[in-house]
């Protein structure tokens, strides 16, 4: 901060044109860097303490616009390496200091224009009492009069009734260009702008009639050689002793520099300082102005920009080429749009925004899209350095009074996601359909938090039975989500939600634990069949480093004999155990726990290396098993491919289960094929433990009676 405040300090004694050191402003201006620092980083991020420094700057008389420039220019190029900790994101920087500059120059300019009235206010009074004086000269003496008019600083001007000039001073003449005599042969009409005669006329004519004692506005005359002038003009009546009036006299100021001033001030605080194109600031504020004064068929229409990749440029290459590559893009996005009545402006970091407001429809917000990615695309040649870059777009389009600017902003921004997620350089349409799945999938990702809290989770089990005998021998367990508001969720619609969040460790071990508990029930009471339960392990289970311990707890726990667990892994989970499946599923195998490959025929997993993996069983995927219930061509292919499949478990030492048969037809075409095992709607949906339970019961029953 002490590095800041002394280039800050510096720069002041430098440009400031204040007759003082450098070290005599630093303590100040370390003060008002502090301030800054502190807004900067802190939550909530509030603009204000920026704003007040603006004032501080005022009060403190740092009133040269150099210095108020130095200010904003250096909060974005030095500040946030030499103040700022090295924790705070770039994002945050990008977002906050753009609001910091803002705040500044607006506080700076209410000060200084507080500061500029007051004093306007006291040349005020004095011009008065110069008028004063001027019309007590007019009736005490001639000669005082002229003393008056001729020395006083300010502008004094005499004109009739009908606006010719009468006598002006030499002050009068000199602000305008003019000699005294070329003055006294001009009307005043003359010297004003085309555009502020109606209003000057309207003024006059209250004076005339006597609504008005005195006239004070900001005005622009026109100069000899052309130029404009503004001035703070002040016009009072004079009239007759019978009250008519006589001639007025205008008491003018030159304010040009202050109005310029004021107009750098707020082109500073609604334009970027980097590209000059409008800010943050002023995109809102027109957008705000679109929507308010919209006709009802009206539509808008927006394109979200991003740089793709911009990042790594000023990592790799610094972030002075960085900010030079965004003049580039930003020239070249203006140029792209002008004439066209839209507005491009810089919304921060590597993201622009182009509003239409006209003609804003699907195609032709798309056709503006489409240019702007061409344009940006092209090579940008920045010294010896060739860069290309792309872009990624998020385009909004529809009618205004189905949405307001909140949404239109909340939609592009989602639809600029979908566009960088579809792979970049392209554009994306904002589709409500797809933004309330993704909505609903957020839905259900927080609630998913808390549903094995709330007890929401479920267990069925589909029953795997011999193909030869048609007896059952195994369960797989199959979790599902009863959930309060949508009601029953089978695992395709959370499981892989799970996956994505690491939820699904916590849900496996849930799970794992409910079907050891109920194969133990099933042990107990029906020991001669020693059903397996089946329970699938998702590639994130599977490459937890703690998943041999969790399985070997579990089974502690419960008491499940270790033969009675079989773990079904995708052949994707399989290579996904941190990349080496070998160790960690030879540890499970050891404990004594059946492996199958669920799903098998859909994966990558080589023959070499399915040889060596320390597995039981293979579960065919459905599709090849559907494929065989066909007469045709396919269906004689899928049966050859489930006979190659068989064969080849069987060769491995390996059982196999077919998934999802439906029909009598498909069963007798497995087991004719040599497959030992299978489950499917054929022979029975996924249920709750009971009706395993009961389907066991009625096999034990059934063993038990005479045979006649």
């Amino acid at each position: 901060m002490h590095r800041y405040a002394a280039c800050w300090a510096a720069a002041v004694a430098r440009l400031g044109g204040v007759p003082a050191s450098a070290t005599q402003w630093q303590p100040l201006l370390l003060a008002l860097t502090v301030r800054l620092a502190r807004a900067a980083v802190a939550e909530p991020f509030v603009a204000e303490p920026a704003y007040e420094v603006g004032q501080a700057m005022v009060d403190g008389d740092l009133v040269d616009p150099g210095v108020l420039d130095w200010a904003v220019r250096s909060l974005g190029d030095q500040f946030p390496a030499l103040v700022l900790p090295p924790t705070v994101h770039a994002s945050t920087v990008a977002s906050r200091i753009p609001a910091l500059q803002g705040a500044l120059a607006a506080g700076f300019a209410q000060a200084l224009r507080t500061r500029t009235f007051s004093q306007q206010e006291r040349i005020a009074e004095d011009a008065q009492a110069a008028r004063d004086r001027v019309e007590l000269a007019l009736r005490d003496s001639e000669a005082r009069f002229r003393a008056v008019f001729v020395d006083v600083a300010i502008g004094i001007g005499i004109a009739d009734v009908d606006g010719q000039v009468i006598d002006v001073n030499r002050s009068f003449a000199e602000l305008l260009g003019y000699s005294v005599p070329e003055l006294r042969e001009i009307n005043v009409s003359t010297l004003f702008y085309p555009d502020d005669v109606a209003g000057m006329w309207e003024l006059y004519q209250d004076l005339l009639a006597g609504r008005k004692d005195a006239v004070r506005v900001e005005k622009r005359y026109r100069r000899k050689d052309g130029s404009a002038v503004w001035t703070d003009l002040a016009v009072s009546l004079v009239r007759h002793d019978d009250g008519r009036p006589r001639f007025t006299v205008a008491v003018v100021e030159d304010i040009t520099e202050r109005r310029e001033l004021q107009q750098r001030l707020r082109h500073q605080a609604s334009h970027d300082p980097l590209t000059g194109l409008p800010n943050r600031a002023l995109f809102f504020d027109r957008l705000a102005e679109v929507f308010a004064g919209a006709q009802p068929e009206a539509r808008v229409g927006l394109c979200f920009l991003d740089l793709d990749g911009f990042k790594a440029i000023n990592d790799s290459l610094g972030h002075d080429l960085g900010d030079r590559l965004l003049v580039a893009v930003a020239r070249r996005l203006a140029d792209c749009v002008a004439g066209q009545g839209h507005l491009l402006a810089r919304m921060g970091g590597d993201e622009f925004v182009i509003l239409i407001s006209q003609n804003a429809g699907c195609r032709a917000v798309r056709a503006v899209a489409e240019a702007a990615l061409a344009v940006v695309a092209e090579p940008v040649q920045l010294g010896d350095q060739e860069l290309s870059v792309t872009a990624s777009i998020g385009i909004v389009a529809g009618p205004i009074a189905a949405t307001t600017a909140s949404e239109l902003m909340k939609a592009a921004d989602v639809t600029l996601y979908w566009a960088k997620a579809e792979g970049r350089g392209r554009w994306a349409t904002y589709d409500p359909e797809r933004r309330a799945r993704e909505q609903a999938k957020s839905a259900l990702v927080v609630a998913m938090s808390v549903a094995l809290e709330r007890d929401e989770f479920t267990v069925d089990y589909q029953p795997i039975v011999t193909l030869a005998d048609g007896s059952i021998c195994a369960a797989e367990a199959l979790v599902r989500w009863r959930h309060p508001e949508r009601g029953l969720l089978g695992p395709d619609e959370f499981i892989g939600l799970a996956e994505e969040t690491g939820m699904i460790v916590e849900l496996g071990r849930w799970v794992l634990t409910r079907a050891c508990e109920a194969a133990s029930r099933w042990l107990r009471d029906f020991p001669d069949v020693r059903l397996v339960v089946s329970v699938n392990l998702a590639a994130r289970q599977a490459g937890d480093p703690s998943i041999v311990a969790t399985v070997s707890e579990v089974l502690r726990q419960t008491g499940l004999p270790a033969d009675l667990l079989q773990l079904e892994l995708t052949e994707s989970a399989v290579m996904a155990i941190a990349g080496e499946p070998l160790p960690a599923l030879r540890r499970l195998a050891a404990l004594g726990v059946r492996l199958a490959i669920d799903d098998f025929g859909t994966g990558y997993s080589n023959l070499a290396y399915l040889r060596r993996l320390p597995i039981h069983s293979l579960k065919l995927a459905g599709p090849f098993v559907d494929g065989i219930r066909s007469s045709d061509r396919q269906g004689l292919v899928d049966g050859r491919i489930v006979d190659a499949l068989v064969r080849l478990a069987h060769a491995l030492g390996l059982s196999v289960t077919a998934e999802a048969v439906e029909t009598v037809g498909q069963a007798d075409q497995l087991r004719a094929l040599g497959c030992d095992a299978a489950q499917g709607r054929h022979f029975g949906p996924p249920a709750p433990e009971s009706e395993i339970t009961r389907r066991l019961a009625i096999r034990a029953d059934n063993r038990r009676e005479p045979v006649s």
